[in-house]
């Protein structure tokens, strides 16, 4: 057969039928077998046709690429095909025209085959299949491709490629599944025009409905903007399905903001897709050793997230900070996951540094806009939740009360949350469920406790169940407080301050049982708290501390302990002071060795402080 010039060679997509080829036309093909009659050319994964052996130009091997014309299309659909070796030629690719399937109507395409165009956010090797899972502009699933057990299917596929996917939606294990019997990684146009359309639909759909505040608030108002931009980047994660880490401080209103969003995520995930335990590997939720985001903190859910990444195939997470984050003593964990390129979200009341903007993507925090930590952590957590899902407003309502009697807020907005769930709570219950939050964690230690912590704060409806078991934590943790408090208030020593405040000060090392409940800081706390009653009216600091940590209680003096603890760390060469807090509340560590000089020199600004 003699050779052609200046051909066009045809190459077939994936999806391609019958339909698509034509007589007479140059087509690239590859060797799938031989026979004594000829030669079987695979066209694409669909359709294969035959070179008799008297129009065989050459030898080839198998999976070897060859040029072929179509001679003949049979009426049984056989291929009648011979080799042709062109000098020039050019390549055209041919696509279908096909009907392209929403993942988000697959439950009405069950035994039927599909043809999807989607992103890929997760490829997951098992000991059968490949696993894929997509993500359009409506939703994600999975989808299987199996080659032989064990092996990467389709291994040109990346994390992130655009891909068209054809295969059957079948039910397994009663979850959906595409059964892939073709996927192509698209590219240059075709690519950027379905990147474009998922991008423009997930982003419509990431947006938060517009929903009121459950209270009247000023400063909640004025955050609203911030909110919603946190909510939109978490609602756009659960639809791209990556992977979101919420680490919050581990006390009543931590666990309560954290616990609030959980929810709100959790239930969209699920409505997002039917696999029940995308919950378990996309979310986790770790209260954070100390009320800041730590080395430890990042090191362990970066070495997590990079084992998933190489195992799973799963993308790098979203890290979301609430209760914490807000200060400079978070700086060191967010430039180690600058590294790694990792969003950070911030939700917290804390006093902020300015320099921490500069290493997360939105921030939420009430002196932002002119408030004050009585807004806490609880209450824009709930309201964050809310708008992430508006389906859990009823279920969570509770827990800004909670939070906000748990964080001993004075800001009107506690009394109006308590407002909100007069009917359903009291205030004494919602400090007892603050208490048991705190007890529990405490035992916990830093496991996040998901069920245990769900049956405290009344989230599974079993109000039986929930009122027997705060009963139970209550009786304990008051007991606890009680025995705690007669071992260490015959300890406290007062002085009166140069402003005319008092200072009470205990070792609560050394005059305290160790490694119980309360913990330090919690006893120091309780110790205020009697201390304020006993002196009513007055301006009070309660300082307890131990050989390398003070924690500060303050009620009408009014410090600045962040600005404290950096004048300190100047001041005092060789003390290691770091630390942080409230306004008014607050902790600091040094070097033992200078535990003196570093209490004399925090003292000495108490004492400078102005009094109401």
């Amino acid at each position: 057969m003699a050779n052609q010039e200046d051909t066009i060679i045809y190459s077939l997509g994936p999806n391609c039928g019958i339909g698509e080829i034509e007589e007479g036309k140059t087509y690239a093909g590859t060797v799938q077998g031989f026979a004594n009659f000829g030669t079987f050319v695979q066209l694409n994964a669909r359709l294969k046709g035959l070179i008799h052996k008297s129009n065989m130009v050459q030898e080839h091997q198998e999976r070897e690429q060859i040029f072929v014309k179509v001679i003949n299309i049979r009426n049984n659909g056989n291929i009648d095909l011979a080799e042709v070796l062109p000098r020039v030629y050019r390549l055209e690719t041919v696509t279908r025209q096909v009907r392209v399937t929403k993942m988000g109507d697959l439950s009405s395409q069950v035994g039927r085959s599909v043809t999807l165009e989607a992103s890929v956010a997760q490829i997951k090797q098992t000991s059968g299949p490949t696993i894929f899972t997509l993500v359009d502009e409506s939703g994600s699933g999975n989808a299987a491709a199996f080659i032989e057990a064990g092996v990467r299917a389709y291994p040109e596929i990346e994390l992130g490629s655009t891909v068209m996917v054809s295969g059957e939606v079948m039910r397994r294990q009663n979850q959906l599944q595409i059964e892939v019997s073709s996927m192509e990684a698209l590219t240059g146009e075709d690519a950027q025009r379905v990147h474009d359309r998922i991008e423009a639909a997930l982003d419509a759909r990431a947006e938060p409905a517009d929903i009121p505040l459950l209270i009247e608030s000023d400063v909640l108002e004025r955050l609203r903007p911030a909110m919603r931009t946190v909510a939109k980047m978490i609602r756009r994660a659960v639809f791209e399905a990556q992977p979101i880490i919420l680490r919050h401080h581990a006390d009543a209103d931590g666990i309560s903001a954290a616990v609030a969003v959980e929810q709100a995520v959790i239930s969209l995930m699920r409505e997002e897709g039917d696999d029940l335990d995308t919950a378990y590997y996309l979310f986790k939720r770790s209260p954070s050793k100390a009320p800041f985001y730590e080395i430890e903190d990042i090191t362990r859910d970066l070495d997590f997230a990079l084992k998933d990444h190489e195992r799973f195939g799963q993308k790098m997470p979203l890290i979301v900070l609430m209760d914490n984050g807000s200060t400079e003593e978070d700086l060191p964990s967010m430039k180690m996951a600058r590294i790694y390129s990792l969003p950070m979200i911030v939700v917290d009341h804390h006093h902020p540094d300015a320099i921490v903007d500069e290493y997360v993507i939105a921030h939420v925090n009430p002196y932002h806009v002119g408030g004050d930590f009585g807004v806490t952590a609880g209450m824009l957590g709930t309201e964050v939740a809310r708008l992430i899902n508006p389906k859990v407003s009823d279920a969570i309502r509770h827990l800004p009360a909670v939070a906000g009697v748990g964080d001993r807020s004075e800001a009107p907005e506690r009394q109006r949350y308590l407002d909100l769930i007069a009917e359903d709570y009291s205030e004494q219950e919602c400090k007892d469920i603050a208490l048991a939050l705190d007890y529990e964690q405490f035992w916990l230690r830093f496991n996040d406790g998901r069920e245990l912590i769900k049956d405290i704060l009344n989230l599974k409806g079993n109000r039986d169940l929930h009122k027997n078991l705060i009963g139970l934590l209550v009786e304990s943790a008051n007991a606890a407080i009680e025995e705690q408090m007669a071992a260490s208030m015959p300890h406290v020593v007062e002085e009166r301050l140069p402003n005319g405040a008092y200072l009470f000060r205990i070792d609560v090392e050394i005059f305290a049982h160790r490694f119980t409940f309360p913990p330090p800081g919690k006893t120091s706390g309780e110790i205020h708290d009697r201390l304020c009653r006993q002196h009513p009216g007055e301006p009070v600091v309660t300082l307890g501390f131990g050989p390398d940590f003070a924690v500060l209680r303050s009620r009408g003096v009014l410090m600045n302990i962040p600005r404290m603890v950096r004048e300190l760390h100047d001041e005092i060469t060789g003390g290691g002071i770091s630390g942080g807090g409230h306004l008014v509340v607050g902790s600091i560590k040094f070097v033992e060795g200078m535990r003196e000089a570093s209490l004399n020199g925090l003292i000495e600004k108490i004492g400078q402080a102005p009094v109401e």
